[in-house]
């Protein structure tokens, strides 16, 4: 990490969004550039250190869609969700930034085992942020203060898989406290790991089924309308319907515009309901999914 000085940046320049939390840092110390950085919105992703196979899936899938899009992913170096976040960045060919727990010497980097995915960071034009003293051990005390961080420089913070009691939550409560975004992937209602997510969705946190999802809220248009999640199989007709409805329309202008049969698409509007990816109101079919 020797070819990657620590610098010292005034966070009301750089980062104003960040200046404008409870007790923010007037400065932070930082390994890398901030050249890929700049223009791009910043998504937080963070998880359980303890994921699940399904956990790592979604995060990798998540942000593979995310590719070629103006995003940078924050998260915080740790073993678990955060580091499969800023290898799955990479993969894609987006910029990534970490907020380890402890300073930037390369000595006291936490955690250690991860010296490594910090070097490749920087080597792909990412950086890493601290507010701690360059020789800062990681300790209880510094997770949560680094969370705020996390938390209050993005515009969205991601949970992917968080257990009932974790330092995920604790981001995410400060990223709602910061008035940014929230969003959480469910997950299966007898796995720990998504205690936390599912709760987080119970009190109104933005459900994120897919990478179209994010980037309606960071205030990017998906390409090719609105996907339908991919583990719903669709027929032929089914998918003509889907993909037509990018505003809620009539029976009646499906029929037409699609040149559907109407006893089939009958059968099609029935089934669509059944699968949970569309509902009518007031006479007007629209996606839900």
């Amino acid at each position: 990490m020797k070819e990657f000085p620590i610098q010292t940046i005034t966070v009301a320049r750089h980062f104003p969004q960040l200046a404008e939390i409870p007790q923010p840092p007037k400065t932070l110390y930082m390994r890398g550039s901030l050249d890929r950085i700049g223009g791009t919105v910043l998504l937080t992703v963070v998880g359980s250190r303890k994921y699940s196979s399904y956990g790592k899936y979604v995060c990798e899938t998540l942000i593979k869609g995310l590719r070629g899009y103006p995003i940078t992913i924050v998260s915080g170096l740790a073993i678990g969700i955060d580091a499969i976040a800023h290898q799955a960045a990479m993969d894609a060919g987006l910029p990534t930034i970490a907020f380890p727990g402890s300073g930037l010497h390369a000595d006291v980097i936490y955690p250690v085992q991860h010296k490594k995915l910090a070097e490749t960071i920087l080597k792909h034009g990412g950086a890493l942020f601290s507010e701690f003293p360059h020789d800062t051990i990681g300790a209880p005390w510094t997770f949560p203060q680094r969370n705020r961080l996390e938390a209050g420089i993005a515009h969205m913070t991601l949970v992917i898989e968080a257990q009932e009691q974790s330092g995920t939550l604790i981001t995410s409560r400060l990223a709602t406290e910061y008035n940014k975004i929230v969003g959480a992937v469910p997950g299966p209602i007898n796995s720990l790991t998504s205690v936390g997510a599912n709760w987080l969705l119970k009190l109104g946190a933005v459900p994120i089924t897919d990478s179209a999802d994010i980037l309606r809220e960071l205030g990017f248009q998906p390409p090719g309308g609105l996907p339908f999640p991919s583990a719903i199989i669709l027929n032929d007709t089914e998918t003509l319907i889907m993909n037509a409805l990018t505003s809620p329309q009539s029976k009646e202008t499906l029929l037409e515009t699609l040149s559907l049969d109407p006893i089939n698409a009958g059968i099609a509007f029935s089934t669509l309901e059944i699968k949970g990816v569309i509902r009518e109101t007031y006479g007007r079919i629209e996606r839900i999914m």
